[in-house]
């Protein structure tokens, strides 16, 4: 991976990670769209910049990590779902990562959602969030092992469906955010540790890099994202990728 590829990747996870517009899939196609090649590297950076990511969350909402025990227990709650199933099928996950017409699919059906959510469930004003509406929201999460469907898209009109008001449901997505992206990075790591992979230097330099670049566009993503969905609702975001997703169904069968 060159200089201005791991520039480009960190960039776009940093803009995606907490848009719902799903950043895995967005990983996948800059891939195939600049060839950048699929080796091993290239697969545990694009996991592993997400701490970068990660840590925009923190530092942003770092109040909220020193509230109370109980908002740990939430996340925690919420974590369960995606921790079962990912050990379950993460050979076929793995498998679905590979996939363009997955998240040519996904990006559509879930911008056909964004359009409506907001007619669907824009009304509502609870801002509380109890154990059993975590768990709720974490059964939501699940859904973003699909590449093209995102993480906090799923979560965020997982919440929406829970009655939680715009605002509330898309903070919780991000605090979500924290222990899932998390697990995901180590259980990678872990995994190509596991196969004797070892960072060269310049590789290392690359990942710092990225985890660098990946915080400062998510904080400003993140900044963007929760003042615009507070005021106008996901609408834009469902027609994005609806047009994204033909667009690659197009490029798949015409190209």
């Amino acid at each position: 991976m060159s200089l201005w590829e791991a520039v480009v990747l960190a960039i776009i996870e940093g803009i995606t990670e907490f848009l719902p517009i799903s950043s895995t899939g967005h990983m996948i196609l800059a891939g195939n769209v600049f060839g950048i090649e699929e080796d091993d590297f290239t697969k545990l950076y694009i996991v592993v910049i997400q701490l970068g990511a990660i840590l925009s969350v923190v530092v942003l909402y770092w109040k909220r990590f020193f509230k109370s025990v109980d908002f740990y227990l939430k996340l925690l709650v919420a974590f369960i779902p995606a921790v079962v199933l990912g050990l379950l099928f993460n050979d076929m996950i793995d498998r679905l990562l590979e996939s363009a017409l997955t998240v040519a699919l996904a990006l559509i059906a879930g911008g056909f959602v964004l359009l409506k959510v907001d007619d669907w469930f824009g009304h509502h004003t609870k801002t509380e969030i109890d154990y059993k509406t975590a768990f709720k929201i974490g059964v939501f999460q699940t859904l973003a092992m699909i590449p093209g469907v995102s993480r906090s898209g799923a979560t965020i009109v997982g919440g929406m469906i829970q009655k939680l008001n715009r605002r509330t449901a898309t903070e919780f997505s991000f605090f979500l955010a924290v222990p899932t992206m998390l697990g995901a990075t180590v259980k990678k790591i872990w995994d190509f540790y596991e196969k004797g992979f070892v960072l060269t230097s310049e590789q290392l330099k690359l990942v710092l890099l990225g985890n660098v670049i990946a915080f400062l566009v998510a904080m400003l993503a993140i900044k963007f994202f929760i003042d615009y969905v507070s005021r106008k609702g996901f609408k834009i975001f469902g027609i994005y990728r609806i047009l994204l997703g033909l667009i690659i169904l197009l490029v798949i069968y015409l190209v």
